[in-house]
């Protein structure tokens, strides 16, 4: 998760490399993102390859792995975000471009988040998943939910702005432009199913 989290958060000096248009410099953050979703990815192989299959666990061996995934999928959207951006050489309209950063940051907090919340699962594992930590974990579950809702908002008011400037622009532009409002709110998301998996570990 940290290592996934390190890759969600190169998004922001990404996206203010492109909203400058220096795209040499979003290039290379791209490689970089893209180096850290493969070590991310190696080391969910390793973990899977190494995870016990017997009942000695402390939560169910199918939890953890679709746990993995989910944590997985996050790097992927970051990298699939800027692949296609550095792709496409894509420049944003001023309007939207201003609203970028905020949506960016604040989707990168979601993913910050839901770090904090698997950072309690060696906690939860020591309590035997009961006591005063269940409440801290739910806590910083709702939190994450908060987030996600605010990434949302944000989204629509981006969604908005472009669609009353959209007929002045080239549609293909415009189908990518909202392509990519959309991908970086999936972050937000995918951050949201990290908690939502930890909550299901705590239910059972």
């Amino acid at each position: 998760m940290a290592i996934v989290t390190r890759c969600v958060h190169l998004l922001s000096p990404f996206f203010e490399a492109i909203l400058k248009r220096d795209h040499a410099s979003a290039r290379d953050v791209y490689r970089e993102i893209g180096k850290l979703e493969n070590s991310a990815d190696a080391l969910k192989k390793k973990l899977r390859l190494q995870m016990p299959k017997g009942l000695f666990m402390p939560v169910e061996r199918r939890d953890l792995l679709e746990l993995l995934l989910v944590q997985d999928k996050a790097a992927n959207q970051a990298k699939d975000i800027a692949g296609l951006i550095v792709g496409r050489k894509m420049i944003f309209p001023d309007k939207v471009a201003e609203l970028l950063p905020e949506y960016v940051n604040r989707c990168e907090d979601a993913c910050q988040q839901a770090s904090t919340v698997i950072d309690e699962l060696d906690e939860l594992v020591e309590t035997g998943f009961a006591g005063k930590e269940i409440k801290i974990v739910t806590s910083l579950i709702h939190e994450l939910d908060r987030i996600e809702k605010d990434t949302d908002k944000i989204q629509i008011k981006i969604r908005a702005t472009l669609m009353k400037i959209e007929t002045d622009l080239p549609p293909v532009d415009v189908i990518f432009y909202y392509k990519i409002i959309e991908g970086i709110g999936e972050v937000a998301d995918i951050a949201q199913r990290i908690g939502s998996r930890v909550e299901l570990m705590l239910a059972k």
